[in-house]
């Protein structure tokens, strides 16, 4: 008998008893819908965390300043200014591993616009900044460094605000805002950045040349850096060396000796990518182990069914042997039945998956990310599962005695 016989055989005897066979693949059907839901789900969160953090700027690093101690209580890392304008230039100049580094000074100001006024946070930079930030322009253009020298009262405004002072779809390159009554032109748009990890909008901001930021809108504090560095490494597997040369160099700077603590603090974003990713890895893991459970469940119940299957058909069995049959094409009848239940619960199993998955997406707005290569394991491992589970009862019926059989009532 050849392998299309036995497999038109084997689909005919199941489609005999529909309703059992459609039970016995519905433990295989969830587990491989589970599995696929679950992969799904946590795939496209990681790829959510991996979008978020990409949108802070690649290879990011962030030096802040040491934190402050009064009367018992500690302030948070900012709070005490130990970064001067000095350690920003030896930074850009003498870490290797170091692509680019820009500071960030930050304020909130009212912008008024004609007859219309928004107040959100302005940000005193270099033109590094739109760099190590991966912050391409939409519209205009950003500031020079010749700008930045003559301190040109020039900004780049994000698309929140200009979408609250002048609407949506409004071009207001070459336009006049007023910062504390201090004049700006808008040189630039920013293109939309979305959301921080913690919902902040990063669209809601006006970016100007530091030296105009600390002349006209907040006085800054000599040689000290009254903000923090951002700085942008040459590859995202060079962040823990830059971070490394980094804190040695403020350490020997400001004269810092071991044991004592450093008086200034570096943020490795990679890092806190990095774990998070691992949070969710861990998670959907967790999810798709008891997924797994299921599939085994299911496999067990398709050894069980094939059991009662023989059991029912053991004079079918004895007439096929007698009239021919060898016991391999009595193994091979059966356990291409089990393949093919398990195999049609692993495709339904899928197409339920991915229907699971979709909806969810819908009803808590979360992102999915589908696999290929996920999908083709659940439908592999379902096929197992039917062949590691349809084996014995299929041993079974092809070790019958002919004789025995044919007596069977």
């Amino acid at each position: 008998m050849s392998l299309l016989e036995t497999l038109r055989v084997a689909l005919r005897a199941l489609w005999r008893n529909r309703l059992r066979s459609f039970l016995t693949t519905l433990g295989v059907v969830i587990g491989v819908a589970a599995v696929i839901a679950m992969v799904a789900i946590g795939e496209g969160a990681k790829a959510r965390v991996e979008a978020t953090f990409n949108s802070m700027g690649t290879n990011l690093l962030i030096v802040m300043s040491g934190s402050s101690s009064q009367g018992g209580s500690r302030g948070g890392f900012g709070s005490m200014p130990t970064l001067t304008w000095d350690d920003l230039k030896a930074i850009q100049t003498e870490c290797p591993a170091v692509r680019a580094a820009a500071p960030q000074l930050r304020s909130s100001q009212s912008i008024v616009a004609e007859e219309q006024n928004w107040t959100t946070r302005v940000f005193g930079t270099t033109p590094e900044y739109f760099d190590i930030r991966s912050w391409p322009i939409a519209k205009g253009n950003a500031f020079s460094a010749s700008e930045l020298d003559a301190g040109a009262k020039v900004a780049v405004l994000g698309q929140t605000v200009v979408e609250k002072l002048y609407g949506a779809s409004a071009d207001p390159v070459g336009q006049q805002i007023r910062i504390r009554n201090v004049p700006f032109v808008i040189i630039g748009v920013l293109d939309k950045k979305g959301q921080s990890p913690d919902g902040q909008d990063y669209d809601d901001c006006v970016i100007v040349p530091v030296t105009t930021y600390e002349s006209k809108l907040v006085r800054g504090l000599q040689k000290y850096l009254q903000g923090w560095v951002m700085v942008s490494a040459h590859a995202s597997s060079g962040t823990q060396k830059a971070q490394s040369e980094i804190t040695a160099l403020l350490r020997e700077r400001h004269q810092i000796r071991p044991p004592a603590e450093d008086d200034f603090f570096v943020r490795n974003l990679a890092e806190v990518a990095s774990a998070q990713q691992e949070g969710t890895k861990t998670l959907t893991t967790l999810l798709a182990s008891i997924a797994l459970v299921s599939l085994l469940v299911g496999g067990i119940g398709v050894m069980n069914i094939m059991l009662v299957s023989v059991t029912e058909r053991t004079r079918e069995i004895g007439l096929r042997m007698a009239i021919g049959a060898k016991p391999r094409q009595i193994l091979a009848q059966f356990l291409v039945e089990a393949l093919a239940l398990a195999t049609l619960g692993g495709l339904i199993g899928v197409a339920l998956g991915l229907i699971v998955a979709a909806r969810l997406a819908v009803s808590f707005a979360w992102p999915i990310l589908v696999r290929a290569d996920i999908i083709a394991i659940a439908v592999l491992f379902s096929a197992l599962v039917g062949i590691v589970f349809g084996m014995y009862p299929a041993r079974k019926a092809s070790r019958l005695d002919p004789i025995e059989a044919l007596r069977y009532e």
